[in-house]
């Protein structure tokens, strides 16, 4: 048997040794990830640095440069190594988060489970059918006494539609009687309307020069304009009169 056979044997007979959480295992593979990361970098650092050295050295001094060569391989071989064993350690870590993921997510289920069988046991199914019976009951009592608050209460049923129709035209009446008294009716002109010139005897008017003809003698022009303005103002009054008339009516 080899030492490393013998080695991974004597580990798993410890019987001393609990195997370690999840976590812990998860947190020891971060930290190996790490160091080997590191390692990576020193390893490519040497081999940049032999490469330097060869190149240096060239045909000069072929002895240094073929060790620095010899150097730079061995170190190209590690960092291969290096890439393997990350690679591996980086699959496992994966594995065993999964693994943490998927025994979290099964006791979590069977929690849950037992918890829905606790909660079954208190319940009887004929209770749950008499208590879907008593609210179906109770739903439609609510209906139906939402439907008799909406219906119309027949109050004004007794009154009188002729009644309340002659009472209108009485208010209406009043109010258009309050508005009659509010109108100012015109005032009626202060002046005199003139006198109206005697009547010259039926003869014919003898055509005198520089008279205009129709135009009876002796009749200015001012009473004309005192006449006519005199008429239209009793035509106005006339038609003001009329429209009142016809409001109130």
């Amino acid at each position: 048997m080899s030492k490393l056979g013998k080695f991974f044997n004597g580990a798993g007979s410890s019987k001393t040794r609990a195997a370690p959480s999840p976590q812990e295992a998860l947190a020891r593979l971060r930290e190996t990830e790490e160091m080997l990361g590191k390692k990576q970098e020193y390893l490519e650092s040497r081999i940049q640095r032999e490469l330097s050295l060869a190149r240096k050295h060239g045909t000069q001094n072929k002895r240094a440069a073929l060790q620095a060569l010899k150097r730079k391989k061995r170190f190209e071989k590690q960092l291969a190594q290096i890439d393997g064993t990350l690679s591996t350690i980086e699959f496992q870590r994966e594995a065993l988060e999964n693994s943490h993921t998927n025994t979290e997510v099964l006791r979590n289920m069977g929690l849950a489970a037992k918890a829905m069988k606790a909660v079954h046991e208190n319940m009887d199914l004929n209770k749950i059918d008499d208590l879907m019976q008593e609210i179906t009951e109770q739903q439609d009592i609510a209906q139906e006494i939402s439907e008799a608050f909406s219906q119309r209460v027949g109050f004004a049923d007794g009154f009188d539609e002729d009644e309340l129709m002659a009472e209108l035209e009485e208010l209406e009446q009043e109010e258009l009687n309050k508005k009659m008294t509010n109108i100012r009716l015109p005032s009626v002109p202060s002046s005199s309307l003139p006198a109206q010139p005697e009547r010259m005897p039926e003869r014919m008017p003898s055509r005198m020069p520089g008279r205009m003809p129709g135009r009876m003698p002796g009749m200015s022009s001012t009473a004309h304009r005192s006449r006519a303005a005199s008429s239209r103002r009793a035509e106005e009054d006339d038609d003001d009169i009329k429209k009142l008339s016809a409001w109130a009516t």
